[in-house]
């Protein structure tokens, strides 16, 4: 049971629309509230770059574990999130591009049988590697959604 063409393509190319999206625009600008109680664009990319770490440790708890339980991941409660809200723009690309190889590198180094293996969401149950590889991705895409619609605001606001 390989992982679909559908997740592989967008583990290899999702991240890179995250410069098309926040072009033209200074990190001033992305850092930013649009709205007081919801994070600016910068947050967002802050986010994605602190979140790929953790992805790629729940991938090895998952192979080295039988069937790990996590919790729900929230930025405010991760000791290192704050870390990367005081990096640049710049290497925070640098990194989501380097933890989005990395993650294909680990996801695609799998067998089928390391494919099979589980991990326990608190909401969602009991999970197989690709079916985290979904999970992954459509939070990714949620945020570059919403990365989009700030962004879209913030140009809208400068005219």
């Amino acid at each position: 049971m390989p992982l679909s063409l559908s997740i592989l393509t967008r583990l290899q190319h999702q991240h890179e629309a995250l410069p098309e999206l926040i072009r033209g625009l200074t990190e001033q600008q992305l850092r930013q509230r649009i709205n007081p109680d919801k994070w600016s664009t910068f947050e967002n990319i802050a986010h994605l770059a602190a979140y790929q770490p953790m992805f790629l440790a729940r991938l090895e708890r998952m192979a080295a574990e039988d069937t790990p339980s996590f919790e729900r991941y929230v930025a405010e409660k991760d000791p290192s999130f704050p870390d990367y809200l005081n990096i640049s723009l710049p290497s925070l690309l640098d990194l989501i591009s380097a933890s989005a190889t990395q993650i294909t590198i680990r996801l695609t180094s799998l067998g089928d049988t390391g494919l099979l293996r589980t991990g326990l969401h608190p909401r969602y149950g009991n999970l197989t590697v690709p079916q985290w590889a979904q999970f992954y991705l459509l939070h990714e895409a949620h945020h570059l959604y919403t990365i989009f619609m700030l962004t879209q605001d913030l140009r809208a606001a400068s005219v």
